[in-house]
């Protein structure tokens, strides 16, 4: 994941308090990365932010290779979470999810939700790395949020303990064949919070399907005349959603 450059401009995700005076310490990756990597010192300024506090200056009182100690200052932006949306994924190779969590996080998904489906082809996930993932998307983006990565989940038990209030919006790749309306031509739906279901490789079984289309709170979408791959899927879904329901109106 490549950061922003300039002094002022490198992001750094931390699980500190942040106030005017607070000390932040360092773990070993971000020492290396701070001083290693990109070669700053004592008294450059970077910007901190956790997750709830907003982005904050902070500056550079210790310096080491395993460590550091930073000194916040000033708050520079707000806090500003995203909309109440969660992207639910089958997950694929290794990559392709690694591409799909952090789009997800760039484009604004408050939860990120691996689902094991029928053709689901992988079996188990690293969340950790993916959390690690959604945090350097984070960093990148500008963004004072960082999307929670869940642990795997079987679709069966994901729907069952689906929310009452929760829309959902099903992407099902059989209706590019049946000349259904894309998501941007749907009539208006419910505000309030939502959810995206994408599904893997293979698509979804027809007992899946079935049971999703069944769902009072699901609305069956197409993404287009074309079946398009999961990743590509999740970035259409995302943009077509914030474009209509979202914080990009």
């Amino acid at each position: 994941m490549v950061r922003a450059m300039s002094a002022g401009k490198i992001r750094l995700y931390v699980e500190h308090p942040l106030g005017q005076g607070q000390t932040v310490p360092l773990s070993g990756a971000q020492a290396h990365y701070l001083f290693g990597v990109m070669r700053r010192g004592v008294g450059e300024v970077v910007t901190l932010f956790n997750g709830h506090a907003g982005a904050w200056a902070a500056r550079v009182v210790e310096a080491g290779k395993r460590g550091g100690v930073l000194e916040v200052e000033t708050q520079t932006a707000p806090q500003r979470d995203p909309p109440d949306l969660w992207l639910c994924f089958a997950p694929i190779k290794k990559a392709r999810t690694d591409f799909i969590v952090e789009k997800a996080a760039e484009m604004g998904a408050r939860r990120i939700v691996p689902v094991q489906t029928a053709f689901t082809n992988a079996e188990r996930i690293r969340r950790d790395r993916l959390q690690a993932h959604a945090v350097e998307a984070a960093e990148q983006c500008g963004g004072t949020f960082v999307p929670e990565v869940a642990d795997l989940v079987g679709l069966d038990r994901l729907l069952s303990d689906w929310p009452s209030d929760r829309s959902l919006m099903f992407c099902d790749e059989a209706l590019a064949e049946e000349g259904a309306a894309a998501a941007a031509d749907t009539p208006a739906l419910p505000d309030g919070p939502w959810a995206i279901l994408i599904g893997p490789e293979g698509g979804f079984s027809e007992p899946e399907r079935a049971r999703l289309r069944a769902m009072p709170q699901a609305q069956s979408v197409r993404l287009g005349p074309r079946i398009l791959r999961a990743d590509t899927a999740a970035v259409a879904a995302l943009t077509l959603w914030q474009i209509r329901y979202g914080d990009w109106r």
